[in-house]
């Protein structure tokens, strides 16, 4: 069987479908496995053996139609296309690879994507999002796999051994490494620069700083010059931040695709939720927990505007980091 997975952005969504291609190939072995997605973020799938192909698009770019002849080379090639986008632009390609499955009218983002699809399936959209994945993989493939496969997946990242030799020179083999995430896709869903600082200042470990644009490198220069254990770090790419967060023991950091990659790759992470549903965005375990807001939020009806992050107390995050750090 050959096998397309359409799911194009952002970085975390890809992220938390990451271990669809092992538990695929682990319950069919006759099969290969290609992944469409957006060329930014096709380095957060690379090195992974079980996806024979990535095919990187440039979807986001004013003139698309190279990029529209691009999928056209690959029409109907395909047994089966899952889309775990739910997008019109994800349905429409699906439907040129080959027979498709996605979300039916009532549980996928955009609706008119629903029929584009030769199959679609309802799974509520306020479902956690990487069992949404795993059900929609289910129901297209009729696998015989139960939810709490999930909760003892095996790494689903991969990383280059050649990023290993300078990812080793930030860690600190006589204390615990703990990566801190400063940034976030929304301003309402980044933890206070003065309340990560005031973690650092209570805890004996080497905090490594990540950052990815000029105002997340500023507030890692603010942790950094204002204290005495935290080192910022050089702008990494994605095969280094991988490398990194899986020689690392802790991994802390808003809800953002670089701090779910502690998840995809079975390291002990905390990841603080603002105006975004903490059981929605991600999957709890011994070793990956959340800290929220405490507060009911309807995945729908999101408040870009609510600061709420910025009532978490950073002691209840300095208590879960030290338990986390004993496992």
């Amino acid at each position: 069987m050959r096998l397309a997975i359409v799911k194009l952005s952002a970085l975390g969504d890809i992220i938390h479908a990451s271990f669809l291609p092992q538990m695929i190939k682990n319950s069919i072995k006759d099969i290969t496995i290609d992944w469409f997605v957006e060329e930014r973020f096709s380095e957060i799938l690379k090195f992974n053996p079980y996806i024979d192909n990535i095919i990187p698009l440039k979807l986001k770019e004013k003139n698309k139609l190279q990029e529209i002849k691009k999928i056209f080379r690959y029409k109907n090639r395909y047994d089966k296309v899952i889309d775990l986008q739910g997008l019109l632009k994800s349905a429409f390609i699906s439907k040129v690879l080959g027979e498709s499955y996605g979300f039916d009218k009532n549980s996928v983002r955009e609706k008119i994507a629903s029929f584009f699809y030769d199959k679609c399936f309802y799974i509520p959209y306020g479902e956690n999002v990487i069992i949404r994945n795993f059900e929609l993989a289910k129901h297209s493939l009729n696998l015989d796999i139960k939810k709490d496969a999930l909760y003892s997946k095996q790494p689903s990242l991969f990383y280059s051994k050649t990023v290993e030799k300078n990812i080793d020179n930030f860690l600190n083999p006589k204390q615990k490494n703990i990566v801190i995430i400063v940034g976030s896709s929304w301003e309402s869903k980044i933890y206070p620069k003065e309340k990560f600082l005031n973690i650092v200042k209570k805890m004996d470990a080497n905090f490594l700083i990540s950052w990815g644009s000029k105002k997340e490198k500023s507030s890692a220069e603010y942790i950094a010059n204002n204290s005495s254990n935290a080192k910022i770090l050089p702008k990494m790419s994605l095969d280094e931040l991988k490398a990194l967060i899986a020689k690392s023991d802790l991994t802390i950091g808003a809800d953002s695709g670089p701090t779910h990659i502690a998840w995809a790759l079975n390291k002990p992470s905390i990841t603080i939720f603002g105006p975004t549903p903490s059981w929605r965005n991600t999957l709890q375990s011994k070793i990956n927990v959340v800290i929220d807001c405490k507060k009911e939020i309807n995945p729908l009806k999101l408040d870009k505007k609510d600061m709420c992050i910025q009532n978490i107390d950073e002691n209840e995050i300095i208590q879960k980091a030290k338990r986390l750090l004993l496992c």
